[in-house]
């Protein structure tokens, strides 16, 4: 699915609805700074302003968008509507309001920007060690220090590594990041067939390390139990578990997509695998649950833009307690 074909979401137009509603509400108070009505009609105002810019961007981007807002209108009042106010009179209600929003969303603008973001594990695709409703800390600056707007790297840090676990953008949906694992880095020649994982000719190393049950919730059967057998993947010195359904196979090519560098990409008429060559600046992702994800095989490769932070601990599941901690 082409990001440009996307039609606008429900956020899009409760935005709209929320901008109007903020707009009334503001206006009804008249001016008065600390009435109810104005702070719930900024508060509105904000939340569908929110929900219209992120039709186009992420939410650290949102709050820079912000953080620019609030900071020229303190600005401006500083430098030219202090001038003109008699020291009496109030500041206007857009300047108050600026004032107490600016240092809150600056602060977490650069937590989030430049440090750390929560991440909520969604699907199976990184089970059996990240499993569904783990709460994942994300360190932003691990690669790098990178743009706000471009997300490119100014300030290299750390390369990103075969193993590595990262949050990156959907190359497909609109706003939304994905997690998976960092099977191959630019150059790369990734090799997986009858769930075999060879790079630049050389296999890798699994050892039976027992089986892993989990349940799945299909959209037309509910609660199914998937057995598989799980595995210690050595992945160039980085050992992690992953697991295989013995129902599936090594990938379903009739789901692959017409992805950018598909030409890089064979697949198996049986469906037993697929071969793939890294383009430079980019890397090839797999979910750990190999028979239940989908990922680099089906929509391609992820630009080094286009990834957002290293997985570094499960710090919350609401599910498990035991799980809080974890390393990644």
């Amino acid at each position: 699915m082409d990001l440009a074909s996307q039609g606008l979401s429900k956020w899009f137009y409760l935005g709209i609805a929320g901008v109007i509603l903020g707009g009334i509400l503001i206006s009804r108070a008249k001016g008065n700074n600390n009435s109810k009505i104005m702070e719930n009609g900024y508060f509105i105002l904000i939340l569908g302003c929110i929900g219209i810019i992120s039709e186009w961007t992420d939410f650290a981007t949102v709050l820079l968008i912000f953080v620019l807002i609030s900071g020229s209108i303190l600005l401006f009042d500083k430098l030219i509507l202090k001038k003109k106010r008699d020291i009496a009179v109030l500041k206007p209600h857009y300047v108050h309001y600026a004032r107490e929003f600016f240092p809150i969303v600056l602060g977490v603008w650069v937590l989030r920007a430049f440090l750390f973001e929560a991440y909520q594990i969604p699907t199976s695709s990184m089970r059996p060690d990240l499993t569904v409703g783990d709460f994942i800390l994300v360190n932003k600056f691990n690669y790098g220090i990178r743009e706000p707007f471009t997300n490119k790297v100014i300030l290299p840090i750390h390369k990103v590594n075969r193993g590595d676990v990262v949050i990156f953008k959907d190359q497909q949906v609109r706003n939304r990041d994905l997690i998976k694992r960092v099977i191959g880095i630019p150059g790369d020649k990734i090799e997986y067939y009858n769930k075999q994982l060879t790079i630049n000719g050389v296999p890798i190393l699994y050892y039976y390390n027992g089986t892993y049950d989990y349940t799945r919730d299909f959209t037309d059967i509910s609660n199914v139990t998937i057995h598989t057998e799980r595995y210690i993947e050595d992945l160039n010195g980085v050992k992690h578990s992953i697991i295989t359904w013995n129902k599936a196979p090594s990938v379903m090519s009739e789901h692959v997509l017409n992805f950018k560098h598909r030409e890089n990409c064979s697949y198996s008429d049986d469906n037993s695998g697929f071969t793939c060559i890294v383009p430079e600046g980019e890397y090839f992702m797999m979910g750990d649950n190999r028979d239940d994800s989908v990922d680099g095989r089906y929509w391609g490769f992820v630009p080094d833009a286009s990834i957002l932070g290293k997985a570094i601990y499960v710090w919350m599941n609401f599910h498990d307690f035991k799980r809080i901690g974890t390393k990644i």
